[in-house]
């Protein structure tokens, strides 16, 4: 599977990386994020990814590796206090992880663009364009040695179907991307995109006016 992101410029497109069109999902591939991040993508509030990486994620950090995958919910505690939006009539807070005995997964994206950005004045422009508090943002944009983030432009789609399943310790850990049951890629073909073409080449358009 080729590596999308190794560029170190300070904001660039990847030629590599293209429109997926419809999910075409050919291994239960799942992306690791916030429960309510996951929502928001179903949900169509949301089309971009900030990502720094894992602690596993290996020597030469997190790679968006995978072109297709499912969003899958991670319930990281007190993620409603880091965040502008959360579904309506919705816990805000979660049991920890080990405590876990299920998943419900509800979308899956394709990855459309992706910049590796080092410019902390483009990241906050951003913000209208995103969920997370900017204090969020910026932690994550200085962690570690190398100050940046990885920004992702991705449509969501959302299945036609809950997708539940029993929780798996494989699925723990702080790894972006999982294994998932095959059963689940029937749903994939039949997901809706979560925003019309028009709404998403919105997106599209303004992502690109501010990171190039």
């Amino acid at each position: 599977m080729p590596h999308f992101l190794r560029s170190a410029s300070t904001c660039g497109f990847l030629s590599g990386v293209v429109s997926a069109g419809m999910p075409n999902l050919t291994t239960p591939i799942g992306f690791k994020e916030w429960s309510f991040i996951c929502d928001a993508l179903a949900q169509g509030r949301l089309s971009i990814i900030l990502r720094k990486g894992g602690i596993h994620e290996g020597r030469g950090g997190f790679e968006w590796k995978h072109r297709e995958f499912f969003l899958f919910p991670t319930w990281f505690h007190n993620q409603a206090e880091k965040l502008s939006w959360v579904p309506e009539n919705t816990q805000r807070d979660f049991p920890p992880e080990e405590q876990r005995t299920t998943v419900d997964i509800d979308g899956c994206a394709t990855l459309e663009q992706v910049w590796k950005v080092t410019d902390w004045d483009k990241v906050a422009a951003l913000a209208p364009l995103h969920i997370w508090n900017e204090d969020v943002v910026k932690d994550r944009f200085i962690y570690d040695d190398e100050t940046c983030l990885h920004v992702a432009l991705v449509r969501a789609y959302k299945l036609p179907q809950n997708w539940h399943f029993p929780y798996a310790k494989s699925y723990g850990g702080c790894r972006s991307w999982i294994t998932l049951p095959e059963e689940g890629l029937p749903l994939a073909t039949a997901a809706i995109p979560a925003l019309s073409d028009e709404a998403f080449a919105d997106v599209s358009a303004q992502l690109k006016a501010i990171l190039g």
